[in-house]
């Protein structure tokens, strides 16, 4: 199994600003009191189209699709969160914590990855579970380490054990099962996306250890990823208020390596880290201030990887 992949989708936006339904567990969002609504998503449309084309420059294939104005959905910029594309040709679609955010589920981009050649056997949804409230938001939650066959989930409001454990069942994937932390003035309250506080390359992660409290798990987690070989690079709390934890690694022209994340991601690392993060592959950072701030994600959970199967020719 390919732990990297060379296509991605992104979904422009056409309505960005700030999820009132989502600021209530992701502490990470900010209100821009000085900018009108509009100011707000040309913003996020210029970082989008200059990470894009950043993206595009040293060959990713990046399919966009763009948002549509009806329904409202804020936050479809992060896509990451109500689907994932396997090898084996299944989709999985994810049951959404903020009700504006279900209706990002989008059946024709389903086809439009079909209009682009790839191959979809089954579409695997737990979306049902929304209304039980229950949720496990995608590869926000999950981490998951396709070559090792193993997923990660740092438990919060966002990700249910029991729908996590049911994800590693019908994907055939073994469950690290965690709990993640951050500091809210001045109370430790559970981090709700995995993906902000770890990020799992080929031969190496980053995490940020300090953020599980429970020293058992810390021990676990790190020991599952040494286990598997991977160089671990340590970032703090703070690197992980600047979206630090928040990267992926991509692969471009000629199967080259790339670590993409945002320009506050990559300017918060330390010259250790990243010399330690440049044996691996090269850095790849875009300006992404206003999505950051407003939606509350970053680089990473724009991204969502396409691993289906191209159809025969």
């Amino acid at each position: 199994m390919r732990q990297t992949t060379n296509t991605i989708l992104m979904i422009r936006p056409v309505a960005f600003r700030m999820n009132e339904q989502t600021a209530v567990n992701n502490y990470y969002q900010k209100v821009l009191d000085n900018l009108l609504p509009a100011t707000v998503n040309a913003k996020a449309q210029e970082e989008f189209d200059t990470f894009v084309t950043k993206l595009r420059n040293v060959g990713v294939n990046v399919i966009v699709v763009d948002d549509t104005v009806n329904p409202d959905t804020p936050d479809s910029i992060f896509p990451n969160n109500w689907i994932s594309f396997h090898e084996n040709g299944d989709v999985a679609l994810y049951p959404m914590f903020a009700e504006n955010r279900r209706l990002e589920r989008r059946e024709d981009i389903l086809d439009i990855l079909e209009e682009h050649g790839f191959h979809i056997e089954q579409i695997v949804d737990y979306s049902s579970a929304e209304e039980d409230g229950l949720f496990l938001e995608g590869t926000g939650s999950l981490l998951l380490d396709r070559a090792n066959i193993k997923a990660y989930c740092a438990l919060s409001p966002r990700a249910n054990e029991e729908l996590m454990i049911e994800f590693c069942e019908d994907f055939e994937m073994n469950p690290v099962i965690f709990e993640a932390f951050q500091t809210v003035n001045g109370e430790r309250k559970h981090i709700y996306h995995t993906n902000v506080m770890m990020c799992l390359g080929e031969t190496f992660a980053v995490i940020c250890a300090d953020c599980i409290d429970d020293k058992k798990e810390r021990k676990m987690v790190l020991d599952c990823l040494k286990s598997d070989g991977k160089e671990i690079v340590l970032i703090t709390e703070d690197q992980v208020n600047n979206f630090a934890g928040n990267m992926l690694q991509v692969r471009g022209a000629n199967d080259k390596r790339y670590l993409v994340m945002s320009s506050s991601a990559h300017q918060s690392l330390t010259p250790a880290q990243i010399a330690t993060l440049e044996k691996h592959c090269e850095i790849l950072s875009s300006s992404l201030d206003t999505i950051e701030a407003c939606g509350g994600g970053s680089a990473r959970c724009m991204m969502a990887e396409v691993f289906l199967p191209k159809e025969e020719e």
